[in-house]
């Protein structure tokens, strides 16, 4: 088997890390719509908010997954059939935006508001654990 940037022996069972990278890259130069992150009070141990620019869109029109540990954002807005353009400058364009979570990012909740939509993450508090792993005479079952 080929490994590709995570070809340490060191770091086994990374192989999905490397595909979300390969895959956010390829998402990479997409700017529409444009997007901000910032940290909540309490720095980023607290949260972090992603505010979209989503003027025009509904809610219903747009949804928001997580899958795979991606956060994805979809937007397609429904046209209304029996309108007559004389000059169409406001483009009705859907988009995909995702975002890579790291291990224990959660995302808290969603708002839409004067056309910005605002999805607050957090992370929750983990605490360290250790386990003994029992160790057997004999092979292993």
């Amino acid at each position: 088997m080929t490994r590709g940037l995570l070809n340490s022996p060191f770091l086994l069972g990374f192989d999905h890390l490397e595909k979300l990278l390969e895959r956010n890259a390829k998402s990479a130069g997409d700017a529409y719509p444009p997007y901000n992150i910032e940290e909540l009070p309490g720095g980023p141990q607290s949260g972090l908010r992603i505010t979209l620019a989503v003027a025009g869109f509904a809610k219903d029109e747009i949804s928001v997954t997580v899958e795979d540990r991606q956060l994805v954002i979809r937007g397609k807005q429904i046209e209304a059939g029996d309108k007559t353009f004389l000059h169409r400058g406001i483009a009705a364009r859907q988009f995909l935006r995702s975002f890579v979570l790291a291990d224990g990012i959660e995302v808290k909740s969603a708002a839409l508001e004067n056309g910005l939509l605002k999805i607050d993450l957090v992370r929750p508090d983990i605490k360290p654990s250790v386990r003994v792993v029992d160790i057997k005479n004999g092979g292993l079952q």
